[in-house]
């Protein structure tokens, strides 16, 4: 063989083992953790929820959706009828902290959105648009990277939607109970139910701390009281939380019941 092929054929062999190498690489490269918002408002009047409605179906969430966020999850409390402290949630992710915290700035020089959003801004100080409203950062878990829009048929009035928040007594139970989440496999025993988990997170910032927080959708309550009684009875969970090791990694649990609004992405 010539030194002319010797040459050619070194070349291509290194070529081929750095194709390979980058295609394993690459096959193997796991998805960034996404963080996540979840801005809650809390109101009292119809009149208020009419300009909270108004305002993110005509301001930010086109906003949003114009800045690169594709899916964003608008969400009434089931008992707001019932409740005085009446509540709406919205939910997206990001591909970073700086993505999120860089909105405001970025809405403020969007003309479309300071003129949808008038009614909304330019409320009086004794005619507010929301009682209050608090926002929480939080990181998707290693085993849960990415949000995942849920795959169900009912009409959105008919879904349920199952907001959990987890919170530890201290930091080293709650590192826990995340473990429990991942390491341990609860994410998995969820995905092997069906229960079309939206998103599984650490709390970054928030009012209660430190604290996981995850979702998970449902036709209908029949179906969600269907999913939950086959959690109770599986016999992975019956194992993994009779373990000594994640005892007592939950000193308070909220669950909210929430829907989806009409003009909610998912």
């Amino acid at each position: 063989m010539t030194s002319f092929f010797k040459t050619r054929l070194m070349v291509l062999s290194a070529f081929l083992l750095f194709a390979f190498s980058f295609t394993a690489s690459a096959m193997n490269e796991k998805p960034a953790q996404e963080y996540y918002q979840i801005r809650v408002y809390h109101f009292a009047t119809t009149e208020q929820e009419t300009i909270l409605d108004n305002y993110l179906k005509d301001a930010y969430l086109p906003a949003l959706h114009k800045a690169g966020i594709k899916n964003v999850g608008v969400f009434k409390v089931l008992t707001n009828d019932t409740a005085a402290d009446k509540k709406i949630y919205v939910f997206f992710a990001a591909s970073s902290l700086d993505k999120l915290t860089g909105l405001p700035q970025q809405f403020q020089k969007d003309a479309v959105y300071v003129a949808a959003a008038k009614e909304y801004m330019d409320a009086a100080y004794d005619h507010p648009s929301f009682a209050r409203m608090e926002t929480i950062l939080l990181k998707a878990f290693p085993l849960a990277p990415q949000m995942n829009l849920p795959a169900l048929k009912s009409d959105k009035k008919e879904r349920v939607y199952e907001l959990r928040s987890y919170e530890g007594a201290t930091e080293k139970l709650y590192e826990k109970k995340v473990e429990m989440f991942n390491k341990g496999g609860e994410i998995p025993l969820f995905k092997r139910l069906n229960f079309n988990g939206v998103f599984y997170a650490s709390v970054l910032s928030g009012s209660r701390m430190p604290n996981l927080m995850y979702m998970t959708t449902f036709e209908n309550m029949a179906d969600r009281t269907t999913h939950w009684d086959n959690f109770k009875n599986d016999a992975e969970w019956k194992k993994l939380s009779g373990l000594a090791e994640y005892q007592h990694t939950v000193s308070k649990a909220d669950i909210i019941f929430v829907r989806p609004t009409e003009y909610s992405d998912f």
